[in-house]
């Protein structure tokens, strides 16, 4: 584990640059930290949906992972953090967001979930279990790398003596809950309970995040499941369903890091083997209505193998192999780890099937290990406690065979449409797709798809309210047109982050199944910034350019937009062909984190990396599927 000797004043000067002015925070108090939830989301009609940001998937100490490898910042710090309070990092020093969340899921491992705080105690509930007093032993004695493998070797196991007792289990769980009641203030800051299921077969990433919709009085009742109950998606949605009857509560599973798989995340074949079935594909679509396709371990959006014709196709690509990195990637695992051919075979499968397994919303959330939910590349704090800012990280390996930490992304936000800030509102916004994702930017998007929007509707004070009266928002089905010679109009609006850079395009992403069942797909841009066209002869659009100075780790908003919007029309619709259309948009160029890095710590980049990143949302897609 990495333990780098700073001095007081480099931090303290970092962290000015990083998250917030040292003066305010000299100002913060009890009284004035309580902030918990200024919503800077903008006003909008009563009645009306609203966006809200959050992450849904952030790990605390509580996390076995998190705490072997120096994590101990708390749910309460995570909390705090979250909607705008100053904490203390693991190196004392005082840090606060620019702009709070409006909602927050801590997300700890159900394996060994809060275990191992208790065994640094030494806590007498764990006498009597045998591997907890291993670990023990193996702690008080300084053996943490024998920790680590013992930990790593048994969180699959389904072995009873590798399971921490149901008795310790249970309280644990029940604070769980507890916690994020106490923290929950409706309509200002929604604590979403939830954990993570953390199964890897063979080292192949098959993790997904659970949330409830509930209250700790009802989640309690049911113990989270874990990897060593089972590593089969199937059976944890077997479990959230026995949740449901039994206490009339709501629960969902998202998954994340297909592009760590191995080609098993979005697999033909379920995991005992049997080729998927209609049971399989409405279970899948059932429990699974999002992806996380944006966090710290890569994107998910596509592939450039995978996308040929897309230039903006291999963003923060990781494709060396497994989670672990024990097995090589191989290019015919490509297709069924990433969202858009996912999304292109879940057409497939549904025509086959008669029901779609991957009819997915889409997301991006941080999978932090710190406690602190930071995706600004300007406050990037690292995955782990040995990776948060200090000079050479960018040089560091990560732990447990994983990437370099300069290969670390800063990324991702949920953003939400909903009617209230409420885990009411954010979990139903998340059920029926109405959902996004961005790479950590705030980039306002919205999106509706229908027969006959105009540029009237895209120019009308209630714009909103025409598009749910006319059409469908983003995660929705398009009904049947009404006419015979009718081709879908999708009417988007964007607006760059108030506090970011400006705009690049807005693209459409068009998948569908043509008439000899070939997988098809087609990158529109529907509306560039700088009055910039489309070529005719050649269909693509030049670059918007770049003001990035890489040594300053600074940029200007001098070209691009501060808002794009359009009316566009599918011109080569097939009303006979299943299809699906989501939103893609593009900054322009600014510094990556780790230019910032090399700038603050008088550093050079490492070789692979330019220190430049376009920044990005995805919506979720909108569907068509013909009536015969």
């Amino acid at each position: 584990m990495h333990n780098t000797q700073l001095c007081t004043a480099t931090l303290r000067t970092l962290m000015t640059c990083v998250l917030t002015t040292m003066a305010s925070l000299s100002l913060a108090g009890p009284a004035t930290d309580n902030i918990a939830a200024k919503n800077y989301s903008a006003p909008i009609a009563e009645g009306a949906k609203q966006l809200y940001w959050g992450d849904t998937h952030l790990h605390t100490t509580q996390s076995a992972d998190a705490f072997t490898l120096g994590s101990r910042l708390g749910r309460d710090a995570a909390w705090r953090f979250a909607r705008g309070e100053t904490v203390e990092t693991e190196n004392g020093i005082p840090v606060r967001l620019r702009r709070p969340l409006d909602f927050l899921a801590i997300t700890d491992h159900a394996e060994y979930l809060g275990v191992f705080p208790m065994l640094e105690k030494a806590d007498d509930r764990l006498a009597g279990w045998g591997l907890g007093e291993q670990m023990i032993e193996l702690m008080q004695s300084g053996q943490s790398r024998e920790l680590q493998l013992l930990f790593a070797n048994s969180i699959q196991s389904t072995e009873a003596a590798k399971r921490a007792p149901a008795k310790l289990r249970q309280p644990i769980w029940n604070k769980v809950g507890e916690s994020a009641d106490q923290w929950y203030v409706p309509g200002q800051f929604t604590t979403l309970i939830g954990y993570e299921w953390t199964s890897m077969v063979t080292g192949d990433n098959l993790h997904r995040v659970v949330l409830f919709r509930d209250h700790g009085e009802l989640t309690k009742r049911q113990l989270p499941y874990s990897a060593q109950d089972s590593t089969d998606p199937e059976d944890l949605w077997r479990h959230l369903a026995d949740y449901e009857s039994a206490t009339g509560g709501q629960v969902l599973a998202i998954a994340h890091n297909g592009n760590v798989s191995n080609g098993r995340m979005f697999s033909p074949a379920r995991e005992n083997g049997a080729a998927l079935d209609e049971n399989y594909a409405k279970a899948r679509s059932r429990w699974e209505p999002i992806y996380e396709v944006t966090q710290i371990k890569g994107d998910g959006e596509t592939h450039p193998l995978l996308s040929p014709d897309d230039p903006f196709a291999d963003f923060e690509t990781w494709d060396d192999g497994n989670i672990t990195l024990t097995t090589a990637k191989e290019p015919e695992m490509l297709p069924n780890e990433y969202a858009r051919s996912a999304l292109k075979q879940g057409l497939a499968h549904g025509q086959a099937l008669g029901a779609n397994p991957f009819k997915f919303g889409m997301i991006g959330s941080s999978d932090m290990h710190t406690a602190l939910s930071t995706t600004e590349e300007d406050n990037y704090f690292g995955k782990f406690v040995h990776d948060e800012p200090a000079p050479g990280r960018t040089q560091l390996q990560m732990a447990d065979l994983l990437q370099k930490v300069w290969r670390l992304v800063s990324s991702g936000l949920a953003a939400v449409w909903a009617e209230n800030n409420t885990r009411e509102g954010i979990f139903d916004a998340m059920k029926r797709r109405e959902v996004y994702a961005t790479t950590g930017t705030r980039i306002r998007l919205r999106m509706f798809a229908g027969w006959d929007f105009d540029e009237a509707d895209l120019n009308a004070h209630d714009q909103a309210a025409r598009g749910y009266a006319k059409g469908v928002p983003m995660g929705g089905e398009l009904p049947r047109s009404p006419t015979a010679n009718a081709a879908p109009r999708l009417m988007i609006t964007a607006a760059r982050d108030p506090l970011g850079a400006n705009l690049d395009r807005v693209q459409v992403v068009k998948g569908w199944v043509d008439a000899y069942g070939k997988q098809q797909e087609k990158v529109y841009d529907v509306a560039l910034a700088d009055g910039r066209e489309v070529d005719s002869a050649t269909g693509q659009a030049p670059g918007v350019g770049s003001t990035v100075d890489v040594l300053n780790a600074s940029y200007d908003n001098s070209i691009g937009d501060a808002t794009l919007e359009t009316v566009w029309q599918d011109p080569q619709f097939d009303p006979k062909a299943p299809a699906f259309w989501y939103v893609r948009v593009l900054e322009i160029p600014t510094p990556r984190w780790t230019a910032y890095d090399a700038k603050r710590f008088d550093e050079s980049l490492t070789e692979d990396d330019d220190g430049v990143i376009q920044e990005r949302a995805y919506s979720s897609p909108v569907w068509y599927t013909p009536s015969n």
